[in-house]
């Protein structure tokens, strides 16, 4: 993203040595593949929209689905957990995915309502839990809240750790193709506390 800013300035510095008459036009580049953009300097600078990529809109989509399943199993540990570790976990797991939920949301909204031409119509990609790597299938969702005890903290274990590497791939995979800055905070931030978390379960699980 750095060469990107740094290909913008020099541009922007390049313009501003033209007379105004004939100032050229700046060069915008995008993500690996994609043409580059023409901004002309009288929009630069101003909140002229850039369509984010379609791997940022898709990785947003499929992690708010994501995120959700992580806090519905998430939320039976406060009644079901028996180790204190696993219950502090889940706990931290569901007051940190529900605000990234909130922002990945508003990033949707705001998206709807700068892309040209669509308003609050704006599309946006359909997912499936089968596209996601990480989500528990319904059988392994209903065995977890049947269990209580040490087999709902094997299980939950188990099943987070498998849900959190999940996450952790698709965000790796969307800051090798995305664009979006936002959207690669976001990822980043999952890639980091994600593989933290994971380390943290893995140190609980009983051999």
């Amino acid at each position: 993203m750095r060469i990107v800013f740094v290909a913008v300035l020099v541009a922007v510095l390049a313009g501003c040595s033209s007379t105004a008459d004939d100032q050229p036009s700046i060069i915008v580049p995008q993500g690996p593949g994609e043409q580059a953009q023409t901004v002309s300097p009288d929009d630069f600078g101003t909140d002229r929209w850039v369509a984010p990529s379609e791997a940022d809109l898709k990785y947003v989509a499929m992690m708010i689905v994501h995120h959700k399943q992580a806090l519905e199993m998430s939320a039976l540990a406060a009644e079901r957990a028996q180790n204190q570790t696993v219950r502090g976990l889940a706990s931290r797991i569901h007051d940190t995915q529900g605000p990234e939920i909130g922002a990945m949301e508003q990033w949707q909204r705001q998206y709807a309502e700068s892309a040209p031409g669509h308003g609050h119509n704006a599309e946006l990609p359909d997912v499936s839990h089968e596209s996601m790597p990480g989500m528990a299938t319904a059988e392994q969702m209903a065995a977890l809240k049947a269990a209580t005890g040490a087999e709902f903290d094997r299980l939950f274990l188990q099943l987070m750790i498998a849900h959190h590497e999940g996450a952790v791939t698709m965000a790796i995979e969307v800051l090798s193709s995305g664009t979006d800055v936002r959207v690669e905070e976001m990822a980043n931030d999952v890639a980091v506390s994600q593989t933290d978390e994971v380390e943290r379960m893995k140190a609980l699980v009983t051999p």
